[in-house]
């Protein structure tokens, strides 16, 4: 695991083993079940756990305050951006958001609870489940990416910009085939300007401005991420014509989509949709 996972301290909750920079206190779990799974490698400086109480149910915990490892900044940075994701999920409440249980302070930091959602990541850091949802049939992908644009479609409704929206922020239920949404914490109300320079999220799915400080972020911003979304599920994130797996006309709006100008992509992820489901005309290039 490299130089980085021989730091700091291991820990075990109910025989689950997980890494910290600092030793710390986790009592508090024991309100919410026995924890099942521990997600400590985490850039966000949280750290979660799934957690089942007697009656079955189970819990995701989202949690800051904690010395982790890898997180950014301070654990008291973690806690006030978690603080401020929890209105967040309040206001986006949605049929493929993760849903909020409760959100407040406790152990020493705060806590996001959320009902365990079903599903394995989409995304490439997960490589073996990856795989698997790669090999769906086209169709089954096509629904999932329909879910996406009209989550993005009701995020904009709400009057809130996606922001670190990406591959990794979908989980895919590969029995019932349930999209699920789950991770929002840095999405933002309009009207947003980047204050970052470079801003939370991963490169593939990140528009040029925001990586420009003072860039204005807002739908047709989603809509590049709704593009580069569009390449990740049918074409492996390549973005040429040879790896596309659907016609030429949704791989024409997957391009304009992903257009360097903002000017140029389509105005909204509504516009995106009515392309992607009709196929881009000429007049549309």
């Amino acid at each position: 695991m490299g130089n980085e996972a021989e730091k700091g301290v291991v820990q075990s909750i109910d025989g689950i083993e997980y890494r910290l920079g600092a030793p710390f206190d986790f009592g508090f779990l024991k309100k919410y079940g026995e924890v099942f799974k521990v997600f400590d490698d985490q850039d966000s400086g949280n750290i979660c756990f799934g957690a089942q109480g007697d009656r079955g149910q189970r819990l995701f915990i989202k949690f800051a305050g904690a010395p982790t490892l890898r997180g950014i900044g301070s654990p008291a940075q973690a806690v006030e951006r978690l603080k401020a994701a929890a209105p967040v999920y309040q206001d986006l409440r949605h049929r493929c958001l993760i849903q909020l249980v409760e959100a407040g302070e406790t152990g020493g930091g705060f806590a996001m609870v959320f009902r365990w959602a079903r599903g394995d990541c989409m995304g490439r850091m997960y490589p073996e489940t990856h795989r698997r949802f790669m090999a769906l049939p086209v169709e089954a992908r096509q629904r999932v990416y329909l879910d996406v644009l009209d989550f993005l479609r009701y995020v904009n409704a709400q009057g809130y910009v996606a922001v670190d929206f990406y591959d990794g922020s979908v989980l895919y239920d590969f029995e019932s085939g349930q999209t699920t949404v789950c991770d929002i914490d840095f999405f933002r109300k309009q009207p947003c300007v980047n204050d970052m320079g470079r801003m939370w999220g991963s490169a593939k799915f990140q528009a040029p401005e925001e990586y420009r400080l003072g860039a204005v972020i807002d739908e047709r911003t989603n809509v590049y991420t709704a593009g580069a979304m569009a390449f990740a599920l049918f074409a492996g994130y390549e973005r040429t014509r040879g790896a596309w797996q659907l016609d030429e006309g949704r791989f024409q709006a997957a391009s304009r989509a992903v257009s360097q100008d903002p000017a140029s992509r389509q105005a909204s992820i509504e516009r995106l949709r009515e392309e992607w489901e009709h196929g881009a005309s000429e007049n549309h290039l």
